[in-house]
């Protein structure tokens, strides 16, 4: 039995998954290589050192992250801001998108603390989300780009204040803008 060809392409799924269920802190390339079944060096060989592949796997990430939220988005572009809030925010409070949320914030906190290549790689993720979620925003949205801003500004903050246990605060701070019907 011949083992499979090692590829760019068959490695990121399985660092995605180590680094979701770990983290990125300390991720050094032996604990990686091993959860995909390499060697630190066969590493290194397709990705030609540690930065480039962990700012590929992050790119992988982000990719795998907007497929989710294509799919909870459904066919039906929603019709106002509201509805796309009410949407994104289920989305991001389902169990399976928490992998997500904590390896996003561990880049904002490494970001924070100025962490060589976090902050780069918080920049590319917000651009990627940013204009995924402009894509989202009503047909008839006077301001698509601005519309994606304020959205991104109210999720970011809600799901953060629902994981310190602040749900109800967010809930309540969606409901005085009038924008929170969850």
């Amino acid at each position: 039995m011949s083992r499979p060809q090692l590829s760019r392409e068959t490695l990121l799924p399985k660092l995605a998954a180590h680094v979701l269920e770990h983290g990125l802190g300390g991720a050094s390339l032996r604990p990686l290589a091993k959860a995909a079944g390499t060697s630190d060096r066969m590493l290194i060989y397709h990705f030609g050192n540690k930065e480039t592949l962990v700012a590929e796997l992050l790119e992988y990430i982000a990719g795998v992250y907007s497929a989710a939220l294509d799919m909870a988005m459904g066919k039906d572009r929603p019709a106002t801001r509201q509805e796309c809030l009410t949407r994104l925010l289920e989305e991001g409070r389902q169990p399976g998108m928490q992998p997500f949320m904590v390896l996003w914030w561990e880049i904002v906190a490494g970001a924070a603390r100025g962490v060589p290549g976090y902050r780069e790689a918080a920049d590319k993720m917000m651009a990627r989300q940013l204009a995924w979620l402009e894509g989202q925003m009503p047909d008839d949205d006077p301001d698509p780009e601005g519309g994606a801003r304020y959205l991104m500004t109210l999720i970011e903050g809600s799901l953060m204040l629902g994981v310190v246990g602040h749900e109800e605060t967010a809930r309540e701070g969606l409901l005085a803008s009038n924008l929170g019907s969850n």
